[in-house]
């Protein structure tokens, strides 16, 4: 079913407010970007001076594949901030959703020459998932986009080297977990280097777990359970608690 913009809007919406609440937005920098059904390849980004937690449907600004807003808008946009997102977008047909982010933690693990390690069950989510591109310089250069899309692949997720954390959906809902739990495993990444060696499991044992995570009925064994719901259950209980602590972003 395709959803309506005004849903879409809603819930990108809601992805801003929720990247505020855990701490994870940038003042006004950084994007979350959704592409909006339809022959245009138009997509919805945050009017550019706005606080993540100013957000709201309403506010978000429609553009182009190169920035631009297709329809009147109050607020300013940046197409300098788009460059990332428009190349992800135009050469991933099931990267609905993109999110960006500069934490500490994410950005600590962005410039570990060893990268995200399958430290914690957390990690392993995205063993043999994580995509990463050397750092240019700020992405201004329209140039580094194939370079930027070439290192991506087909992964979901991408550690920009010295710079931050992307992570990629086929909903909104899929971007921000993806999002959630690639912070938190950079966060338990750090704790632990910063507290003795290491324990890493065995390549087999990531190589399981990363499956159970991302093809739960895929090599199902009897006996074994499987949770195909948690994406979409995790996401209404994050709406539910957004009505009670920032019900505006509907509007």
């Amino acid at each position: 079913m395709t959803l309506t913009e005004q849903t879409l809007r809603q819930e990108l919406a809601a992805c801003y407010r929720l990247v505020a609440h855990f701490r994870m937005s940038d003042l006004i920098f950084t994007h979350i970007s959704l592409r909006v059904p339809g022959p245009e390849h138009h997509f919805l980004i945050n009017p550019y001076g706005l606080l993540f937690d100013e957000i709201t449907a309403s506010s978000l600004v429609k553009i182009d594949l190169h920035g631009q807003p297709v329809e009147a808008t109050p607020h300013p946009v940046n197409p300098a901030g788009f460059v990332i997102h428009s190349a992800i977008h135009a050469a991933r047909e099931d990267a609905h959703c993109v999110l960006h982010t500069h934490t500490r933690a994410g950005c600590a693990v962005a410039a570990l020459e060893c990268g995200l390690l399958p430290v914690n069950q957390m990690s392993m989510e995205f063993h043999g998932k994580v995509a990463y591109h050397d750092y240019e310089g700020i992405a201004l250069d329209l140039d580094e986009q194939q370079r930027l899309v070439a290192d991506l692949g087909d992964r979901p997720v991408m550690i920009l080297r010295n710079h931050g954390l992307l992570t990629t959906g086929r909903s909104v809902a899929e971007a921000f977990l993806r999002m959630y739990y690639l912070e938190k495993a950079c966060e338990i990444q750090l704790a632990a280097q910063s507290a003795g060696q290491l324990i890493l499991p065995p390549a087999a044992v990531c190589e399981r777990t990363e499956q159970q995570f991302n093809a739960p009925l895929k090599g199902l064994k009897q006996g074994e359970l499987s949770d195909p719901d948690a994406v979409g259950l995790a996401w209404g209980a994050l709406l539910r608690m957004l009505e009670r602590v920032a019900p505006g972003y509907r509007d």
